[in-house]
Order: C-alpha cells, then sequence, then structure tokens
C-alpha cells in the first residue's frame, strides 16, 4: 500500500518516461561526439584553434594568410587553443573537448533554468526533449539552432557553448530579480552577458532579448535596476577591451552576412511547422499572466525575425531562437504545470505525438553515431552524408602553405593548418576579401589562359592547387589523386 501523498505507479511511469527519453538522446549525442561529423563551420572552427595554437597573442586571420582581427577568436576559442598549445593534441581532439564543454554546459543549463519556471521533476526532461525535437518535419542544419540533426553537426561549435552559458545566465538572472542580489551577482551576469557576446554573437542576441523579457516581466524596483545597470555597463566595458577584435565594429559589418541567411526565411512550415503547439501553449500562459517571460521573449525573439525579413535584414533571423526556445519550453512545461488532471493528460498525448513526429523527421542523426551501413533503407534515406575532409593532402602541405582552391575545400583545407587565397565564409575584417573571391574565380574560370593563372599563384604565394583534373598543364606538377577526382598540384616556378 503506497504512502498517502505519494505518487502512484502511473505517476512514476509518467515521469520516467521523458527522463529515460532525455538520456537516450544524451547518450546519442555522446556517440555523435566520438565520430565528430564534419559538414558546415567545423573546419572554421578547427582553423581558429590552429593559429591560436600556433601563436596565441597574434594569431592572424584564421583562413587567408593575412594579419587581420576575427571574431572567431573568443574567450572560448582562445582556451581551447592554449590547451591544444599545451597539450600538443590535435585540434580534432581539442573539438571534442569542445563538444563535451558545450553539451554539459547545454544539459546543465536548461535543467537550471526549467527549474526556475517549474519544482515537477519531469520538467526539465520534457523541456529537453522540445528543445530538440519540436521543431518540424523538415532539418535545418545551422549554429544556434539546436534541433536534434543540426546539434549532432554542431555540437564542438562556440554556438552550443554560448547557448549552455546562456541558459545558466538565464537561471541566475531569475533568481537575482526573485531575491535582493547583491552588486557582485548582478556585476557577474554583466560579466557572463558579455562572455556569451564574445563567444556567439548571435546567441548573445538571443541571450539578451531572453534576459530583457525576464526583467520586463519581473517589474523590478529602482534598486535592481540600478544594480542591473551596473552590470551592463560593466559587460559593456569588457566589450570594449576584447583585444582580439572590435566587438562594437560587428554593428555595422551586417551587409555581407545578409545573402548567406536569406535561407532562414524559407520553407517555415515545413522547418518549424511543430513549435506552433508551443505558441498555442504561449497563448495559455499569457491568459494566466500577461506578464509571463516566456511570452515576452517569444514576442521580443518574433518581433527581431519578423523585422528581419520585412527589411531585407535577413542576418537578423539568427535571432529566431527567441521565438522557438520560450515556445518549445512552453509545450514542455505545460504537461506539468496546465489546470485539471485530465487537460494535462491530454497536453501529455499531444506533445508525445509531436515530439515522435519531430524525431522521425530527424532520425537520419542516428548515422551519425552508427554509420549509413548499420541505418535500414527508411532511415538511410533521411541520412545526410558528413564532408569527407582533406586529410588526404596533409603528407605533403604544411602548416602555413598557402592552397588554391574553390569555395568548399576553402571551407575545410585550413582545418589541416594550411591557408587558402580566400576565405570559405564571408569575412568582415579582411578588406580585399571580395578581391581574392574573384581571383579565384578567375583562377579556375575556363577561359583563363596559364600566364594568367600563373600570375594569381604568384601574387598571393601559393604553393599548392587543389581543383580538377582539367587544370593539369605549364606550372602544375601533379601529386596525388583526393575523393570526388580532386587533384593536389604543387605550383613549380
Amino acid at each position: 500500500m503506497s504512502r498517502p501523498g505519494a505518487p502512484n505507479g502511473t505517476a512514476r511511469a509518467a515521469r520516467a518516461l521523458p527522463q529515460a527519453a532525455a538520456v537516450l538522446v544524451l547518450v546519442l549525442l555522446l556517440l555523435v561526439i566520438a565520430r565528430l561529423p564534419w559538414i558546415g563551420d567545423l573546419g572554421m572552427h578547427a582553423a581558429t584553434i590552429q593559429r591560436l595554437s600556433h601563436d596565441l597573442p597574434h594569431p592572424g586571420n584564421p583562413l587567408v594568410d593575412a594579419d587581420t582581427p576575427s571574431p572567431y577568436y573568443s574567450p572560448w576559442m582562445l582556451v581551447l587553443g592554449a590547451l591544444a598549445k599545451v597539450t600538443g593534441l590535435s585540434v580534432f581532439v581539442v573539438l571534442r573537448v569542445a563538444a563535451l564543454a558545450g553539451l554539459t554546459l547545454l544539459v546543465t543549463g536548461v535543467w537550471r533554468y526549467v527549474r526556475t519556471l517549474s519544482a515537477h521533476r519531469a520538467a526539465p526532461a520534457l523541456a529537453l526533449l522540445s528543445l530538440v525535437l519540436l521543431w518540424g518535419t523538415a532539418v535545418l542544419n545551422w549554429s544556434g539552432f539546436v534541433g536534434l540533426h543540426s546539434l549532432a553537426l554542431t555540437i564542438a561549435y562556440p554556438s552550443v557553448f554560448a547557448l549552455g552559458l546562456t541558459f545558466h545566465f538565464w537561471a541566475w538572472l531569475t533568481r537575482a530579480l526573485r531575491a535582493e542580489a547583491s552588486w557582485a551577482r548582478w556585476l557577474g551576469l554583466g560579466v557572463l552577458w558579455a562572455l556569451i557576446l564574445l563567444c556567439h554573437q548571435f546567441t548573445g542576441v538571443v541571450a539578451t532579448l531572453g534576459a530583457l523579457a525576464m526583467v520586463v516581466s519581473a517589474r523590478p524596483g529602482r534598486t535592481v535596476w540600478l544594480r542591473l545597470g551596473g552590470g551592463l555597463l560593466l559587460g559593456a566595458v569588457l566589450l570594449w577591451l576584447w583585444p582580439y577584435y572590435d566587438f562594437f565594429s560587428l554593428f555595422s559589418a551586417g551587409s555581407g552576412l545578409e545573402a548567406i541567411h536569406k535561407p532562414l526565411y524559407e520553407h517555415l512550415g515545413t522547418r518549424f511547422g511543430l513549435v506552433l503547439l508551443g505558441v498555442a501553449a504561449l497563448t495559455m500562459r499569457f491568459r494566466r499572466d500577461r506578464w509571463d517571460a516566456l511570452v515576452l521573449f517569444f514576442l521580443l525573439g518574433a518581433l527581431v525575425f519578423a523585422a528581419g525579413g520585412l527589411t531585407g535584414h535577413y542576418s537578423w533571423g539568427r535571432a529566431m531562437p527567441a521565438a522557438l526556445i520560450p515556445a518549445q519550453l512552453a509545450a514542455a512545461l505545460e504537461v506539468v504545470s496546465a489546470g485539471r488532471r485530465a487537460v494535462r493528460t491530454g497536453w501529455a498525448c499531444v506533445l508525445g505525438v509531436a515530439l515522435a513526429v519531430g524525431a522521425w523527421a530527424q532520425a537520419g542523426t542516428l548515422g551519425y553515431a552508427t554509420g549509413k551501413g548499420a541505418l535500414p533503407s527508411v532511415l538511410a534515406a533521411k541520412y545526410q552524408a558528413p564532408w569527407v575532409g582533406y586529410h588526404w593532402i596533409t603528407p605533403w602541405v604544411r602548416y602555413g602553405d598557402v592552397v588554391m582552391a574553390r569555395t568548399y575545400p576553402s571551407r575545410q583545407i585550413p582545418a589541416y593548418g594550411a591557408y587558402t587565397v580566400a576565405p570559405g565564409y564571408p569575412d568582415v575584417f579582411l578588406p580585399d576579401a571580395a578581391r581574392r573571391s574573384a581571383a579565384v574565380d578567375r583562377f579556375f574560370a575556363d577561359g583563363t589562359s596559364p600566364a594568367q593563372r600563373q600570375g594569381i599563384l604568384r601574387e598571393y604565394g601559393v604553393r599548392w592547387v587543389v581543383g580538377p583534373a582539367s587544370l593539369a598543364g605549364p606550372g602544375l606538377r601533379k601529386v596525388t589523386t583526393g575523393p570526388a577526382s580532386q587533384v593536389l598540384y604543387r605550383v613549380v616556378r
């Protein structure tokens, strides 16, 4: 016979189910970290660690042989670069360490923040599941967006580390607003806010919007506003003093980022349709409390995202997690905080179906832990093959050598220590980035003569070329052939 007030077997099972599912998700991500699949910006972050491990105070541009600052030189990457320098570990091992740290911060941060919203023991697990599964029927892979598939591919990125810090920041801020927090607590929050912004600027925007919503929701008194202002001032000073790049110059650097962010405004229904369940949950929270922090957070995020789409500032789309996160959390919390038991049960069933649909949409993630060959055909069709990499050029190409390559190779080759002629990503601090990209286009154009190609190679000090077999000609000596019939050429002068 159970004790009065003790949870019965059904309640215990209902609580254990999301916790078990969350553990399975974490195990999957740990297995993914062991393999560390490569798509997207991983090479950029590996190159950043490479430069810092070779010259911590003056690393130069991470991608091209130029002495320019870079917003990728954040405090977190500085720690990772120092780790690589001191231990001699390869950058890919260091990136696995970064992934473990980021995942730990994210999970513990979600747990701490959700505990400020609900005391129910199942709430953190439900929140974690909603954050990674409550998305849509199509996959979106982008740093700062923590759908399960995207998280598997960006787990080592600074954005995951910064988002983990952000959840801890919100938890500390919420508690500071509810109690008479000391000046030291508020100044510490200012330091943490600056750290998030320096580690990943877009996540810093999300952190700021969430913090603003929490402050407005709390409607604090004069003393809190004064201490909050002190924390903001300290954070701003730290941003201004950061020596590796001028943080505030980024506000005028958005024009070069709009084109690559325009896809964030496409296929919204298929990518984010399941989040509408969270919007419904936010509506219910609004009826209960017109000053609900999650509702205000969602409205701020949706406003910034919509403004970006309407004005053509598509880089503002990176603020979309500020609308997604509160909606996903609200969907999870309704299971444990809605009124009558029948309502909570019904909501749990609806959320369970939505999470199952989201899990199926992202089921290709399993392949990053097992390999495609281990997947049944129905799941193999959802699998997106990671990039092969350019380790095959490393027996010849040395650290600091300049390689002529097109855009996608240029997103990977610097990870092994070499430079490329043009950066594979937009670089707001590289003044001749457009000229370098034009030189690469001219070099690989069909009508370019061998003499013109040699002139471009001399101008940028190129020692190697990665390209198709059709490039063979005077001044280029074939060294080896890699995947997809790519050829490594030595430049002969």
